[in-house]
This record gives C-alpha cells, structure tokens and sequence, in this order.
C-alpha cells in the first residue's frame, strides 16, 4: 500500500515508516500540517497516518480540507489526547479510526489493514455459473454449453436467482418476492409458468434438465447440471 504519514515528531514518524516498510508498504512522511495536506492532495494514497497535532495547520484542519476536496481516503488519526470531547471532535471531522499515544506497531498495522478492508468496493459477481450454464450480468447474456439461450427478463431474473443458490432449494415463497417483489401468493400459477418456459429453453439444445423440481420444496439448478 502506498501511506503517508503526517507526524512532526521524528522519533515516532521513523517509528512507523521503519515498520511499515518492513511490512512491504511505500511510505511517505510530512512533517507539518501544511506539507502533509499538499501530499494528500497530490498523491494517490491507501490511507494516511494523521497526528491531531501539528505545526502549521493541525490534524482537525488538515482532515477537514480533505474531505471538503471529496477525497475520502481512509485517516487514522494519532494523538496524545485521549478524551471523549478530543476523540468525538476528530470523528466528526471526518476521521475513520483514533489510536491514542504510546501505542503498539501490532496495533497501528491491524487498524489500518482493517480500514482499507473497510473502504475496498465490495466485489461484485458479474458471472454466475452451475454445471454449462453460464449467465453475464453485465452482457445480460446467457449460454448453456456455449449456446447462446435467449430469455425474456423477467427469465433472465428469475435464472439469476436460481444461479446463485446452485444446488439449493428456492421455495416458490422466495422467487416471488426476489423475483416478482410479492410479498404474499398472488394465488396464480406465475411462477410454475415462468419456470417452465425456462427450462424449456435451457432444455432445448440439451438432453440433461436444467432445472430440478423438488416436490413440495422449491426448484434448484443442481452444480453437476
């Protein structure tokens, strides 16, 4: 990770940038407010270290014109005060986490590996796959064995759905409320309908059923389709 870490004092600014750079991470040190904010600006980091305070503009201010600049970099802030009024000043400032002086190296690493977990985007499955069948989301395209299978969307949804339980049960209770957002039975026959239009095309250019009814239960995509 690339982290800056804004800290006047020396002793403790090579404390952290010796560890941290053990630790495989590119470090670099301000010394002051001021420098401290032109690098946050400037350079694109992972997460910076902030001392609460500094010559030249303190960590408050330093904090406060990041976030007022839209840059929501995670900061974990140090500092020798460790009083509820001080902790809930640079919380509200727009810090994400507080370590209070002296503190451990073990737990300086832990927090920030914890922040930039915090703050990655969540990973989001774009191809759903169980046995040939293999479903994009973003193409919004579906194929079995490699053969293109075109669906209405409201096939498209309700494959989905099945695709991410693959060899579980989903009641009939839960595609009409993922599916159809009905949250009681319409009394009809929609989803058995939908169903079996398709299957029918999952079916068509295979002989193995893609879709397993388990009476009295729900459906399933088995993994081994």
């Amino acid at each position: 990770m690339k982290i800056l870490v804004i800290e006047d004092d020396k002793s403790t600014s090579d404390y952290i940038a010796q560890g941290l750079e053990q630790a495989g991470h590119l470090v670099t040190v301000a010394d002051n407010g001021n420098d401290g904010l032109f690098h946050a600006t400037d350079g694109n980091f992972d997460v910076i270290i902030l001392d609460r305070m500094l010559p030249g503009i303190d960590g408050i201010e330093v904090i406060g014109s990041l976030r007022r600049a839209g840059s929501y970099v995670p900061v974990l802030m140090l500092t020798a005060r460790a009083g509820l009024e001080d902790r809930v000043e640079g919380l509200d400032s727009g810090v994400d986490d507080y370590l209070v002086k002296p503190f451990a190296f073990s737990e300086l690493n832990a927090r920030i590996n914890a922040l930039v977990r915090r703050h990655q985007p969540e990973a989001v499955e774009t191809t759903l796959c169980a046995g040939g069948i293999e479903l994009d989301r973003l193409k919004r395209q579906v194929t079995r064995d490699g053969v293109m299978v075109d669906l209405q969307p409201r096939e498209f949804t309700l494959l989905e759905e099945l695709l991410r339980n693959s060899g579980k049960v989903v009641t009939r209770t839960m595609l009409l409320e993922r599916v159809w957002n009905f949250h009681f039975d319409p009394k009809t026959n929609i989803v058995e309908t939908h169903i079996s239009r398709l299957r029918s095309k999952l079916n068509e250019q295979c002989d193995k059923d893609a879709i397993i009814t388990v009476r009295g239960a729900g459906y399933m995509i088995a993994a081994d389709v």
